[in-house]
């Protein structure tokens, strides 16, 4: 691969989803645009660079840059934050929103869906009486493609083995060839769209829960600034956000305190925290 191909694809991806790729990733960019190129059948990847450059404004380059995204993820993925939010966090919120009897959670980078569809399961197996309450349960990715796949709640047999409670597997979902499905009233409940972090975001708080995890690590600093900065504003004066195992405030967003529950971390806005001592 040329490096001036690289180069181009590092400076289209950084422009267009604010992630870096870092030097010596050419293979990760050959791996990732190598099956886009034989599906147009092109030659090379060289080729169908020198192709993204004569049509700036087509569909061709919204693809290479969502498959240079990276989409990991899985069923109660890195468990601990999930037994921070049923034993400590959604007890509070539930609490602290007694009255208006409305509670929203936010999956900041949700891929396929399996975070969002895990906290919908949560909610219903350890929380029923919220079956009365106005949910607002929203999942969010820059990849089109990824928000269309978590939309249609569809997962393989290898998808539904991680993470996922073996026990939650016929109780919510349907077999349909050699795929899983999840059922509709889980469906129905949650919401998908397509956000892009760095680029100005549509109205969606208060958010009682924020989830952006695992993708702050794609980012430089100054960009990791402007996110925490909307998130901070996102979030409920009274909230909880949780980041990736790998991520923090610290340094980034001195706004944010951080607290420990067990082997989870999560973070809350300081200004509500001095204003609660308060009263």
């Amino acid at each position: 691969m040329a490096a001036e191909s690289f180069n181009f694809i590092c400076e289209l991806v950084r422009e267009r989803s604010g992630i870096v790729i870092e030097p010596g990733k050419e293979y990760l960019v050959l791996s990732r645009l190598s099956p886009i190129a034989e599906q147009e059948g092109i030659v090379s990847v060289d080729d169908l660079v020198g192709l993204v450059r004569k049509q700036p404004k087509g569909a061709l380059p919204t693809r290479v840059v969502e498959a240079m995204t990276t989409n990991e993820t899985s069923f109660f993925r890195d468990l601990a934050p999930f037994h921070a939010l049923e034993k400590k966090v959604i007890p509070a919120a539930i609490e602290a929103r007694k009255h208006t009897r409305s509670l929203s959670i936010w999956s900041a980078a949700s891929s396929s869906g399996q975070e969002l569809y895990s906290i919908a399961l949560l909610l219903r197996e350890q929380f029923p009486a919220l079956d009365s309450w106005r949910l607002r349960l929203i999942g969010t990715d820059l990849s089109a493609a990824m928000v269309e796949r978590a939309r249609a709640g569809r997962f393989s047999q290898l998808e539904v083995k991680r993470g996922l409670p073996a026990k939650l597997l016929p109780k919510y979902f349907q077999k349909d060839g050699p795929d899983w499905v999840i059922q509709d009233r889980i469906r129905s409940a949650v919401e998908f769209r397509a956000l892009n972090l760095t680029l100005p975001w549509p109205p969606l708080g208060p958010i009682d829960i924020v989830l952006i995890r695992n993708v702050l690590i794609y980012f430089d600093l100054t960009q990791k600034r402007e996110i925490l900065d909307k998130v901070y504003s996102t979030l409920a004066p009274d909230g909880y956000l949780f980041m990736g195992t790998a991520e923090t405030t610290l340094g980034v967003d001195e706004r944010f305190k951080s607290f420990e529950f067990e082997r989870a971390l999560y973070y809350r806005r300081r200004s509500a925290l001095a204003c609660l001592a308060n009263l």
